[in-house]
């Protein structure tokens, strides 16, 4: 049976598990039958062996070098999905008599805030329900609404589902943690603005299975001891995120990834290429303004998910037919919003935009 061949995989624009490098996807090929010529693959490695000491290692000296973690972060790789933070947080952080501030701008944050509500007392400076979550809100909405000695401040930097992102992190006194799970490393991230940063791995770094946490070790310092260990950040930064058998091959991959991410130039040349693949749907968009409809306010478009409709949904159906004719997959929007959304993370590649902005335009013409 033959290996299949890039030019016979088709544009993916799944909002996660997403698309990935074909470079690690080919390396992880060799590396599954064996990897460095140990005779072992790497899903058959022992997580405590030599081999794998070498990929944990490099994988946290790459997300160091990329992003410019300081050694006064911890740089984890755990379990559960960023789902498991919305639980993990408050129980280390939200103490008794505190209460943490969650602006609203979506399905994961309302998510967040429910679970942190089992903890503690939640404060929301921003509910954006109202408008069906189109827009982040600006930090002169929030001003005045936040809470004084807050816990921390619990945000989503770009939210998946209605195609809305954070220009810049909002402004608090509070420790600042961000749910930065479908846009990490998408862009320049100012690492020393927050106490803490996590991501679930399977939208823009990896394969599902690993989370990776950025914690500042003075915070994790403040943590709740009256925890499980699983749950205790202490006891992960203390083991090497091997406080049991970590997901291996997930981190082998992430670990790939960061080393594809150093080799396109970084953050900054990273951005460059996702600005410029989301220019050419945004404006596909808005040159047909009457007929496609955006869900998310210009000022808060995402880079990652782009997402629109047609005037009904039965031009998005026909849509999605098409799209789907011409080797596009995963282009249905979430039940929230409808009609379509392309989620163009990292790895998607130019032409594949291409293609979608070209099928956007005839698509219009035709039933505009």
């Amino acid at each position: 049976m033959g290996t299949a061949t890039a030019t016979e995989r088709i544009f993916n624009f799944s909002a996660g598990p997403a698309t990935l490098p074909e470079s690690v996807i080919e390396q992880a090929q060799k590396d599954l039958w064996d990897i460095d010529g140990s005779g072992i693959g790497i899903m058959e490695h022992s997580h405590r062996g030599k081999v794998f000491d070498r990929v944990i290692d490099q994988a946290e000296a790459d997300c160091r070098k990329i992003a410019n973690v300081s050694d006064d972060y911890a740089v984890l790789f755990l379990q559960g999905g960023a789902s498991t933070q919305f639980g993990q947080i408050p129980m280390n952080f939200l103490h008794a008599g505190k209460t943490a501030d969650y602006p609203n701008t979506g399905e994961w944050t309302t998510k967040a805030i429910k679970d942190a509500k089992v903890f503690g007392k939640v404060n929301v400076p921003y509910d954006g329900t109202s408008c069906n979550f189109n827009r982040v809100p600006t930090d002169a909405e929030m001003a005045g609404k936040l809470t004084d000695g807050a816990a921390y401040m619990h945000y989503c930097s770009n939210n998946t589902i209605f195609g809305t992102r954070y220009q810049t992190a909002p402004k608090t006194s509070a420790p600042l943690i961000c749910d930065t799970s479908s846009e990490m490393f998408s862009r320049p991230i100012d690492v020393n603005a927050h106490a803490m940063i996590y991501a679930g791995a399977q939208k823009n770094l990896g394969p599902s299975g690993v989370t990776l946490v950025i914690l500042r070790k003075d915070f994790a310092g403040t943590a709740n001891q009256n925890v499980m260990a699983m749950m205790n950040y202490g006891k992960h930064i203390e083991g090497g995120s091997r406080l049991n058998t970590p997901p291996t091959f997930g981190i082998y991959i992430m670990g790939l990834v960061f080393q594809w991410i150093l080799a396109e130039g970084g953050l900054t040349a990273i951005e460059k290429m996702n600005a410029a693949k989301a220019k050419l749907l945004y404006d596909a968009v808005d040159e047909h303004a009457g007929f496609y409809i955006g869900h998310s306010e210009k000022p808060c478009r995402s880079h990652m998910n782009v997402t629109f409709r047609t005037p009904t949904p039965e031009l998005d159906s026909a849509f999605l037919k098409l799209a789907a004719a011409n080797r596009m997959d995963g282009l249905k929007g979430h039940r929230s919003t409808g009609g379509i959304r392309a989620s163009i993370y990292n790895a998607f590649p130019h032409s594949g935009c291409e293609a979608l902005a070209s099928l956007m335009r005839d698509f219009a013409a035709k039933n505009g």
